[in-house]
């Protein structure tokens, strides 16, 4: 009788986790869709590649401050409205985005974050009502698997549209009546419940789960590694990629288009068979390292032996690799206590966005600058790519320091 019980409350919550896909999928072809479309974003906003390289980072500054609004909004009220308004504010900011004015594609692309930040931790929130703890690293890992997939749409499909004669608006103001059409399906199917947080708020604070979160030096150490991770991805190939490969290694809009979406096929896979490994071994440190390892060597290939095969392989293998990234949003979940699941998510988004939003203007300075005056084009993406290089070996360090988590995590102490 319990379990028919547990069974029928479960189940509107994987319908909601469901939408909250979709959701995130969308977002994700939101935040990768400008890397295609720099020049036509730089003659709309009438600024250069760097200055529209500029608005498009703003995405990662609301979207690392907001996520701890995301969480705190979630442990005290649910998923239902936090992640409806959440979805409206992205559809919003597209519309906005669409406006040929630099005003409007700051206000746009400040929006997109805002609203974004809150549809990963709300999946994750779902996820862990919806799944058992032994199957949490595998649906968070599915989680950004259609994430992934929405950041390759977000290029494949949206770059021959730009090239077939779509306008931006007409992008734009579609995918914001789409996503806001999303965020009323999600109010509709995603259930009310009582959290223990928002019973608690009066006496103990609305900030009290932020004050667990980050009084654990576990909560850093997660949001550093999968920032450091994280940030070859979101910074290179979704924002740099297609113009660097196109300066640098010569190649067409279509090849270079096809190189920088392949890393975000490569999480599709990526994601949950990391996720899955570190489930099936009850482990999280060792598939977290080993993937990280795997990056580093795999990018070295792609920088110095690129004759070895061809950059959509290379770049789909370091996606691959780079699922490990979502594993210390495993970690920091079992590291904190169950009450502040929702604030623990939010916390890891905002430390991982942080590191983005610091690294992005320092990446843009070093080499996004020199990118059309650089004289040997070689060195220059070789150098480039050693920047992530160097940010991997540091994420390698800080997870050796890394307490182990998984459920197998006592056998290393007998």
């Amino acid at each position: 009788m319990q379990s028919n019980t547990s069974s029928v409350t479960k189940n509107p919550y994987v319908l909601a986790w469901a939408f909250g896909l979709i959701f995130y999928l969308l977002e994700y072809a939101v935040r990768s869709a400008p890397s295609v479309m720099i020049p036509e974003l730089s003659a709309s906003f009438d600024t250069s590649a760097i200055g529209t390289s500029s608005i498009i980072g703003m995405y990662y500054l609301t979207y690392s401050v907001t996520s701890l609004v995301a969480g705190i909004a979630l442990d005290k009220l649910g998923a239902k409205y936090p992640l409806s308004i959440g979805t409206v504010v992205v559809g919003l900011g597209c519309i906005l985005f669409s406006i040929s004015s630099i005003y409007g594609g700051y206000s746009g692309r400040l929006l997109q974050g805002a609203g974004s930040a809150m549809a990963f931790p709300a999946c994750v929130y779902l996820a862990s009502r919806a799944f058992s703890p032994r199957k949490l690293a595998t649906a968070i890992g599915a989680t950004q698997c259609l994430g992934m997939l929405g950041g390759a749409a977000g290029q494949f499909l949206i770059g021959p549209a730009i090239k077939n004669g779509f306008s931006l608006p007409f992008i734009w103001i579609g995918l914001g009546v789409l996503i806001v059409s999303i965020g009323i399906l999600i109010l509709y199917v995603t259930p009310k419940e009582e959290t223990e947080l928002a019973s608690k708020t009066e006496k103990s604070g609305l900030l009290s789960p932020y004050k667990i979160v980050f009084s654990n030096p576990q909560s850093y150490l997660c949001g550093a590694i999968s920032g450091l991770l994280f940030a070859p991805t979101t910074i290179f190939a979704m924002t740099w990629g297609v113009a660097f490969f196109q300066k640098d290694r010569m190649m067409d809009f279509q090849t270079a288009t096809l190189a920088s979406a392949f890393v975000a096929l490569g999480w599709v896979v990526g994601c949950p068979l990391m996720g899955w490994i570190a489930d099936k071994i009850g482990r999280r440190k060792p598939v977290l390292i080993g993937g990280a390892i795997f990056m580093i060597l795999n990018l070295l290939q792609l920088l110095y032996l690129p004759q070895l095969y061809p950059a959509y392989i290379s770049t789909f293998i370091l996606g691959i690799a780079s699922g490990a990234a979502m594993i210390p949003y495993s970690v920091i979940k079992e590291s904190n206590p169950d009450k502040v699941k929702g604030s623990a998510t939010g916390a890891i988004n905002f430390l991982t966005f942080g590191v983005t939003s610091l690294l992005g203007p320092l990446f843009s300075y070093l080499y996004g600058n020199t990118l059309s005056t650089a004289v040997d084009k070689e060195i220059h993406f070789q150098n480039a790519g050693l920047f992530w290089v160097i940010c991997i070996a540091v994420s390698i360090t800080l997870a050796l320091i890394l307490k182990e988590t998984g459920t197998k995590k006592d056998e290393l102490v007998s």
